[in-house]
């Protein structure tokens, strides 16, 4: 199921499991996970985009694997914070991935991810190569790291 609201999605997350992010991109996709007490993000794959179902397989064979509770999709609004044809292009993944799962899925705002994690990579000395095959999981990291931080919080207000 799809929560717009970030509180209706903590809700419907089970205890105990972590949770992953996924900066979509139009050749490929980040992967970031949680640990399973939903503190800390940790970047974790690049999947290569070809066609949905099999963009889908791989993405839930991750989410198997590592017992993922929920999914949070990076939302690429613009600046203003209008919404643009990628913000409909990530609403339809999402949209289509929720017939292929019943995890609660989310968005969070993505604006500028990628240019923190650009930067992360550059004051970590890494290389332009290797910075260009690690980016979109690191900026699923940063993507993350914010819901993670958002739902540490909701849960001190509870």
């Amino acid at each position: 199921m799809i929560h717009e609201d970030i509180t209706a999605f903590a809700a419907a997350l089970p205890r105990g499991r972590a949770i992953a992010a996924l900066d979509l991109g139009e050749k490929t996709i980040g992967v970031a996970v949680s640990d399973q007490f939903l503190s800390v993000a940790t970047p974790l794959e690049t999947v290569r985009r070809t066609k949905f179902n099999a963009d889908a397989t791989q993405l839930l064979d991750i989410v198997k694997v590592r017992d993922i509770g929920g999914l949070v999709l990076g939302l690429p609004l613009n600046m203003d914070g209008s919404e643009g044809p990628r913000c409909q292009s990530t609403r339809a993944f999402a949209r289509n991935l929720s017939r292929l799962t019943d995890l609660p899925i989310t968005f969070c705002d993505e604006r500028l991810s990628t240019v923190a994690a650009e930067r992360a990579l550059i004051e970590a000395d890494t290389s332009r190569k290797r910075r260009s095959q690690v980016i979109d999981h690191v900026a699923a990291g940063y993507i993350l790291q914010g819901v993670l931080d958002r739902l540490g919080h909701l849960r001190a207000t509870l």
